[in-house]
């Protein structure tokens, strides 16, 4: 289990971008479930990488929690602090195990990353994730994760 502090990512010098997020999930037999968000989020550069940062709305069933990916070498760790808490760590060929927590309780997830490709950069870019998730050491189903980002003029 891997527990990593952050300063609030929505203060500071963050840079105005347009952020679209499109999350699609696999089950076996079934048809891909597919959802797409586009919001305004915030870019950051840190020593290590970068900080995409947002707020997440009515429409995810999320309100009231922030949203971070930071992008940091080969990993890329989705934190989400709120009425949802938790931290996902994404390394290609690698697994990584969070706890989930839900005003329901908590989950073991297991996150084994089969993919991470990313061109991004202080001016926008792309970033794709491919990963397979297990909750409760139970296979879930497969997912993928696409996200642009693009400077406000």
């Amino acid at each position: 289990m891997t527990s990593i502090e952050h300063e609030n990512p929505i203060e500071g010098q963050g840079l105005p971008v347009l952020l679209t997020v499109r999350g699609e999930q696999y089950f076996d037999g079934l048809e891909p479930d597919a959802t797409e968000l586009l919001t305004d989020a915030e870019l950051r550069p840190t020593p290590e990488g970068l900080l995409i940062s947002y707020e997440e709305s009515s429409l995810t069933g999320m309100e009231g929690t922030t949203t971070t990916f930071e992008v940091k070498g080969p990993q890329v760790i989705l934190t989400r602090t709120g009425s949802v808490n938790s931290q996902m760590i994404f390394e290609e060929g690698q697994q990584h195990t969070s706890l989930y927590e839900t005003p329901f309780g908590e989950l073991s997830v297991d996150i084994q990353t089969s993919r991470l490709r990313h061109t991004l950069t202080e001016r926008g870019g792309l970033l794709e994730i491919r990963y397979s998730i297990a909750v409760d050491h139970t296979a879930t189903g497969r997912n993928v994760f696409k996200i642009r980002v693009k400077r406000k003029s």
